[in-house]
């Protein structure tokens, strides 16, 4: 996320909160909204915050992007990030776990809506990061296209040599440059062991490498 000191981030979905305290972690001055609609990981995200010490910075609500809560005003973040349910609704073979379901499979919310959501949350030329499957990037592109513009592909190639299989997409509201498409990350060396690139992200709280 390029967030900067004082910015606020909505991070839509946030489940147990690791994206939401890493981003912390990585930009000590910034604030952020975690929304999740499962009030068990809510709770979970809450003291993952106060184990960390970042609870002054990081609110956690439990709500639903499809009726959302009346102090989640419109336009009022700098930047949103989500990981949405990654298996289209109606395809894919659910879990027996209700949680995993809830986290992987769409429900009522559809891949449109939670960047509906997005794009009214966030503020006009502010920034949108998503993570999806690779198979699924049209889809996603197609919803941001008409709201939002320089959409960067960012794929996260398992290892060199192998389709990736996620993508980090990021938009900005209200803008209309072009697309692009970045060399993205490799993840994995040969040996299996993370690449050095990949290890200053997990490890050293590096950015990714979006260009200018």
């Amino acid at each position: 996320m390029p967030v900067a000191a004082g910015q606020r981030v909505l991070d839509i979905g946030c489940g147990t909160g690791a994206a939401t305290l890493c981003l912390a972690a990585r930009v000590p001055l910034c604030e952020v909204v975690g929304l999740e609609l499962q009030p068990d990981l809510v709770r979970v995200a809450a003291e993952n915050a106060a184990l960390n010490g970042v609870s002054e910075r990081v609110a956690v609500l439990a709500g639903d992007l499809l009726r959302p809560l009346p102090s989640l005003r419109a336009g009022s973040f700098d930047h949103v990030m989500a990981n949405p349910p990654f298996v289209e609704r109606g395809r894919g073979t659910s879990s027996s776990t209700p949680a995993k379901i809830a986290a992987t499979m769409e429900g009522e919310a559809d891949l449109a809506a939670w960047v509906g959501f997005a794009l009214t949350m966030v503020r006009s030329k502010g920034s949108m990061t998503f993570i999806h499957r690779a198979d699924r990037v049209d889809a996603l592109i197609a919803a941001l296209v008409g709201g939002a513009g320089e959409i960067s592909v960012f794929p996260l190639w398992p290892a060199a040599g192998r389709a990736a299989n996620r993508v980090l997409i990021r938009a900005r509201k209200q803008i209309k440059a072009p697309a692009r498409l970045l060399p993205g990350l490799v993840l994995h060396g040969a040996d299996g062991s993370f690449t050095p690139a990949a290890e200053a992200v997990l490890r050293g709280a590096a950015a990714l490498d979006f260009g200018p």
